[in-house]
């Protein structure tokens, strides 16, 4: 199994981890995964059918909704298979390519949500701040050119990555520490120089994320500046309630991740399952709740929930 390539430096597979110290239940803890699974692919499946059906619904809110859905079903996809594979057949091993692969993938579509959050950020920045020129601005032009920016920030931003790990040894060990292949985990386990990995890593998260987190802050500052300005409560209330579901999607995409980059840098050394925990809060529990929130939320949304399957139900 760890066969060693020629330069008797590089391990031919991976191995995954499960949860830490919950090994011998791996089947009973199977069950909420893959509840939350189910949930993630149906409810995530349904926001982007609907909003692709409807027309009505063709506007920036709900096209920006359904690439947050999409990005959540693809992040989920590259999450939860490998570990109900863990916890259904113990099977932990992950080729190199396979592992790098789902690198990229979840990186990707990670940075890609977090591009979305931001867009959908200034889409409500714009409604609340900027009414009247609202759909002058946010055009469907607009929008599909943001689409594509997101999608190639995303991509060109990760493709060095799985690059940069070709180049190193990995000949300590082949254990990873969490569920599903991740790039500061990886090159844990290398003995050469990964200076150059660590950096690059480091100065994607800062212009991706972390310049995506301080805009979002930035655009509820403004949108925060144009509620106080008006003069009745119920104007505060009603441009605010239009927010919730935004902002619910904010706290469940960046405080796991923010938290568990504290914890890496300036915290002693905890046990391993506080870290696991947080990075499956950070992976899985946006693609889960995110439909849920906004289904729950957003009346236009439930409405048109309720009205496809119903003319199914009749149709049947």
């Amino acid at each position: 199994m760890l066969l060693v390539n020629s330069t008797n430096c590089i391990f031919s597979s991976f191995l995954v981890t499960g949860i830490p110290g919950l090994e011998a239940a791996r089947i009973g803890i199977s069950i909420p995964f893959c509840t939350m699974f189910l949930i993630t692919l149906v409810g995530n499946a349904t926001i982007i059918t609907v909003v692709w059906r409807e027309h009505i619904l063709h506007v920036p809110m709900y096209l920006f909704l359904a690439m947050l859905a999409a990005s959540d079903l693809g992040l989920s996809l590259f999450t939860f298979p490998t570990m109900l594979r863990i916890f259904w057949l113990d099977a932990r091993e992950l080729t190199s390519p396979a592992c790098f692969t789902q690198m990229f993938f979840i990186h990707t579509f990670q940075i890609f949500e977090s591009a979305n959050i931001l867009a959908m950020a200034f889409d409500r920045y714009m409604a609340i701040s900027h009414p009247l020129h609202y759909s002058s601005i946010l055009t469907h032009r607009v929008i599909s050119r943001i689409a594509v920016a997101m999608v190639m920030k995303s991509l060109m931003t990760q493709v060095p990555a799985p690059i940069l790990l070709k180049r190193l040894c990995f000949c300590r060990s082949n254990v990873l520490s969490h569920s599903y292949c991740l790039h500061p985990d990886i090159i844990k386990l290398s003995c050469s120089n990964t200076r150059i990995n660590s950096t690059f890593g480091l100065f994607v998260v800062l212009s991706t994320m972390g310049l995506d987190f301080l805009l979002i802050l930035l655009s509820y500052v403004l949108i925060l500046k144009t509620v106080l300005s008006i003069t009745s409560y119920g104007g505060h209330l009603k441009a605010l309630n239009t927010c919730i579901s935004h902002l619910c999607a904010v706290v469940l995409f960046f405080t796991p991740m923010i938290c568990l980059s504290m914890l890496h840098r300036f915290s002693p050394r905890l046990p391993s399952h506080i870290y696991v925990t947080m990075a499956n809060m950070h992976f899985l529990i946006p693609p889960v709740m995110n439909p849920i929130v906004y289904v729950v939320k957003t009346k236009q949304i439930r409405d048109k929930i309720l009205k496809l399957f119903l003319k199914r139900e009749t149709a049947e």
